[in-house]
């Protein structure tokens, strides 16, 4: 019986290989299945992944229970917890006014950005002309360096202007750093794009900006919404610049938090800035949320890659 099995399952003639070894306490694992036990460099980048989130939840946590307690001075919590703290830094430091212009220079930023880094972005993409390589370089540097290193001549400029301390002088500067970083992101977004497709509409009479508007615009809307979002961010957190040109009426929510915290001398409660802090932190995080409904980065590769494919 035994001699009849073989002959089913090994061909007459034909020697197989022996069986590999097998190691003393290994474990048979099937295709593409983790053990359990990681690496040692694995442990290491989780436990500097987990220490970085500890830190920065405390800190979080630890400015929301300053802004809400009071006092508190040498316990783990404060004795008693309040929101008068919030409606004290909203009436001090006019709040409403601070996140309405907060608010109105990054809208109109994003708006110019856009309106100027777009266009720009396509001539560096499609078109090949003397010194493209120092203008693109000269695009890269005001992303590059440190912003205090131009803001304060450019803020002698604006104040040699009279646009000191105005609203005109806070949008200005901010374009400064915002229009390159759009030009840098649209950039390579629009080489991905087949040109064969504006080709063809040319070919079919559509002119420039028939071909740019109804053409290159739906395939470039989750591209200028993926900078929106990255412009929208800079303005909001840009501190040196806007501290530089902007005033009393004109600050936006990062200054003010600065303003407060060195006013009288540093004598205001740390329970107001807290709030103020507070405040900013749920304002960016609200923002940010209500762009990512509208911009997937899964989804712009997507559609990057499909259209290319087309």
């Amino acid at each position: 019986m035994a001699a009849t099995d073989t002959a089913h399952t090994t061909a007459p003639g034909v020697d197989l290989p022996p069986a590999p070894p097998r190691r003393k306490g290994s474990v048979t694992r099937a295709p593409g299945e983790k053990a359990l036990v990681a690496s040692p460099s694995t442990w290491f980048v989780w436990a500097g992944v987990a220490a970085f989130f500890i830190f920065l939840i405390g800190i979080l946590v630890s400015v929301v229970v300053d802004s809400l307690g009071k006092p508190w001075f040498d316990t783990w919590l404060p004795e008693n917890f309040t929101t008068d703290w919030y409606t004290g830094a909203w009436d001090r430091f006019g709040m409403a006014q601070i996140i309405g212009v907060t608010l109105t220079v990054a809208i109109v930023v994003i708006v110019l950005s856009v309106l100027i880094g777009v266009p720009a972005a396509y001539l560096l993409a499609r078109r090949n002309f003397p010194f493209k390589r120092i203008i693109t370089l000269l695009f890269l540097l005001p992303v590059l360096m440190p912003p205090i290193t131009y803001g304060i001549p450019l803020a002698t400029v604006m104040y040699n202007f009279g646009l000191g301390r105005s609203l005109v002088a806070v949008i200005l500067v901010n374009l400064v750093p915002s229009v390159p970083f759009v030009i840098m992101t649209m950039t390579p977004f629009i080489e991905q794009i087949n040109p064969t497709i504006e080709n063809a509409a040319r070919m079919s009479g559509a002119n420039m900006r028939q071909v740019f508007t109804k053409i290159l615009g739906p395939l470039l809307v989750p591209g200028i919404l993926a900078a929106s979002v990255l412009v929208l961010v800079r303005t909001v957190g840009m501190f040196e610049l806007t501290y530089l040109v902007s005033g009393p009426q004109t600050d936006t929510l990062v200054v003010a938090i600065y303003r407060a915290m060195t006013a009288s001398g540093g004598g205001e409660a740390r329970q107001l800035v807290s709030s103020m802090a507070v405040v900013y932190t749920v304002t960016m995080m609200v923002i940010l949320i209500i762009a990512l409904r509208y911009v997937s980065p899964t989804q712009l590769v997507a559609r990057v890659k499909e259209s290319r494919e087309d």
